[in-house]
C-alpha cells in the first residue's frame, strides 16, 4: 500500500531527496482515484529501491494541490532532484509511471 504523505512531511520525503518520487495526488470521492491504487501498488513494488511513490489528499493538504497546480484528480506528478519534471492528469497505465521513474 502507497503511504500518505502530509505537507510537513513533503520536503522531507519528496523534495530534499535524490531519486525520483511519484506524488499521487488524490481524493477519497474520486472514482479514477480508487481505479490507481492498484496501479500504483505495483509502481512501488516495480521501482522498490530506487524509487519513492506517494498519495496526497487533496482534501486534507489543500496547500498542496494548490502549490503544485492541481485542479482534477488523479494528478500525478514525477519530482527528479527535488523538483516536478513530469505530470499526468487521470488514469495512467503502469508502464507509463515506471517508465516515468527511469
Amino acid at each position: 500500500m502507497v503511504p500518505h504523505i502530509t505537507q510537513s512531511e513533503f520536503a522531507d520525503k519528496v523534495e530534499n531527496v535524490s531519486y525520483p518520487v511519484l506524488v499521487d495526488f488524490f481524493a477519497t470521492w474520486c472514482g479514477p482515484c480508487k481505479m490507481m491504487a492498484p496501479v500504483l501498488d505495483r509502481v512501488a513494488l516495480a521501482k522498490q529501491g530506487k524509487a519513492a511513490v506517494y498519495k496526497v489528499d487533496v482534501d486534507q493538504e489543500p496547500e498542496l494541490a494548490q502549490r503544485f497546480g492541481v485542479m482534477s484528480v488523479p494528478t500525478l506528478i514525477v519530482f527528479k532532484g527535488g523538483s516536478a519534471a513530469r505530470q499526468f492528469v487521470g488514469v495512467q497505465s503502469e508502464q507509463t509511471l515506471v517508465k516515468a521513474l527511469d
